[in-house]
């Protein structure tokens, strides 16, 4: 530690920090892995001059390779998409529509959220995958042949699926395998995704129950349900698999993970994950101040969605205020002491945020709706996908009729003390009515609520102040050289 802080600026600012860098995708391989032929042909067919090309960050450093290889065998201009605003696995419509872009090509890991702006298509990683070994532990993991079995995959394994059927269709007579599956007319895919223009999630084909959900659709057989059936996921742990394995908590798990070779039972208890999620949905009904953070700017009907929000979290008594930041992170959060609790808006994988390390909460749109909304219990059913609770959604539930609601208090499981509802009701929804005493109903006249205007009021600190025309006006002079622990006039610390 010594030799740290007896260094000087020039040492510090020179020092090589070490970082490991994937390497570059050989010239001759990046059309199997990024199919440029097939991205060229889809950019000539309709024409287009300019094209964004998204990429996440552990692929940024093949970028600048496919872009040239794009412009070389195509008339448009290739855009490379680097940092996007929220999560890499959703198209970033808003920063392709800043330079103009007529479409986007979406590189790797994806959610399949449903996008409505521009024309895009998908390239997937083709990511290898022991197909024997993969067929090998299957086989272990289910030796009764006669189980009822969805295969599951990252999209990046989805070239291998057809191979791992092969092998284990003739022995398993009641397997299914999910296809991916995506939303909207404005998709094009070549061979491995098909597009879907209907948006029921449910229907009836062929004498088979057809479900689709999260980008992936299968077939189930005639009178049997989702509960019946067992999940077997290729891929590695991470966002996608949380995800089903939360949605689909009545199945049971087991995963492949093509990187390590092996196959497992997923023995996350899934009840206490729940429990998790339920206790942060005691501090949603507890908060007197919610802030919305909108986590995407691309997945359909995301401003639907905030509209309902605040529509049910001003009818439940509490005041929203929207906030638009990017990537979330600790320090962000932090600045916003007023806010009891944070509900995130985003895609159904980054929508299950951890938020143990926040100093807050942050819960998903569901959660807040059985906070806020007495006509929806909390169950074993899990939705993670906005979308579903808006109206016509397969999720949807209308708000508690106020009238009949009577405004009965509860207990708060986490303080033990009372708490009301719709204390705001008879507030109009766009009020300007500033004080913080509010009518409540006949039996309770008022009642006292905190916003946020009110709790920045109470600082002791409120930022700086302009205090224009105080300070005194001085002639400039120029300042320390260095850095902070050892400035070149100071000399060489001894410590």
């Amino acid at each position: 530690m010594a030799d740290a802080f007896s260094s000087s600026s020039e040492t510090v600012i020179q020092r090589v920090v070490d970082v490991t860098v994937r390497t570059n995708t050989p010239v001759e391989k990046l059309e199997e892995l990024y199919q440029i032929k097939k991205t060229c042909d889809f950019i000539c067919e309709h024409q287009f001059k300019k094209v964004a090309l998204q990429f996440p960050d552990e692929l940024l450093g093949d970028s600048v390779a496919v872009s040239e290889e794009i412009q070389k065998n195509s008339d448009a201009t290739p855009f490379i998409l680097g940092d996007t605003s929220y999560g890499s696995c959703c198209v970033d419509e808003v920063a392709a529509e800043h330079v103009g872009a007529e479409c986007i090509v979406h590189y790797g890991s994806t959610c399949l959220s449903p996008s409505k702006r521009l024309p895009m298509m998908y390239v997937f990683e083709k990511r290898p995958v022991d197909v024997e070994k993969c067929a090998s532990s299957f086989r272990e993991l289910y030796p009764d042949t006669q189980s009822h079995i969805i295969i599951l995959n990252d999209v990046n394994y989805s070239h291998a699926i057809n191979d791992l059927l092969s092998l284990l269709s003739p022995e398993y007579s009641n397997l299914v395998a999910s296809e991916l599956v995506v939303e909207g007319e404005q998709c094009y895919s070549h061979g491995r995704i098909k597009i879907q223009t209907n948006d029921s999630c449910l229907s009836e084909q062929d004498n088979k129950q057809v479900i689709y959900e999260f980008g992936r659709q299968f077939s189930l057989k005639t009178g049997s349900s989702i509960t019946d059936y067992s999940m077997f996921y290729v891929g590695q742990e991470g966002a996608t698999l949380r995800n089903f394995m939360m949605t689909w908590n009545r199945c049971s798990f087991c995963s492949f993970d093509p990187v390590t070779m092996k196959g497992r039972i997923e023995s996350i208890s899934i009840n206490r994950v729940l429990m998790k999620r339920y206790y942060a949905i005691e501090r949603a009904k507890d908060a007197n101040v919610v802030g919305i953070l909108v986590g995407t700017l691309g997945v359909a009907d995301y401003l639907a969605i905030i509209q309902q929000l605040k529509d049910t979290i001003r009818r439940a008594g509490k005041k929203s205020y929207m906030f638009a930041m990017g990537k979330l992170n600790v320090p962000k959060l932090a600045n916003f002491l007023e806010i009891d609790i944070f509900v995130l808006i985003a895609c159904p994988e980054n929508s299950l945020l951890d938020s143990s390390e926040f100093y807050k909460p942050v819960v998903t749109p569901f959660e807040m709706e059985v906070a806020c909304n007495k006509n929806r219990e909390w169950s074993e059913e899990y939705v993670t996908d906005f979308r579903h609770l808006l109206p016509g959604g397969l999720n949807h539930v209308p708000l508690a009729d106020q009238q009949e609601d009577g405004d009965e208090p509860d207990v708060s499981l986490i303080t033990g003390a009372l708490r009301s509802h719709n204390l705001l009701s008879s507030e109009p929804e766009q009020s300007s009515f500033s004080s913080s005493v509010v009518l409540r109903n006949q039996t309770m006249t008022v009642a006292n609520t905190n916003s946020a205007a009110s709790f920045l009021a109470g600082r002791s600190w409120r930022g700086l102040e302009q205090k224009l025309g105080e300070t005194p006006v001085v002639k400039a002079v120029e300042g320390r050289r260095g850095i902070a622990i050892a400035y070149e006039e100071e000399g060489t610390s001894s410590r």
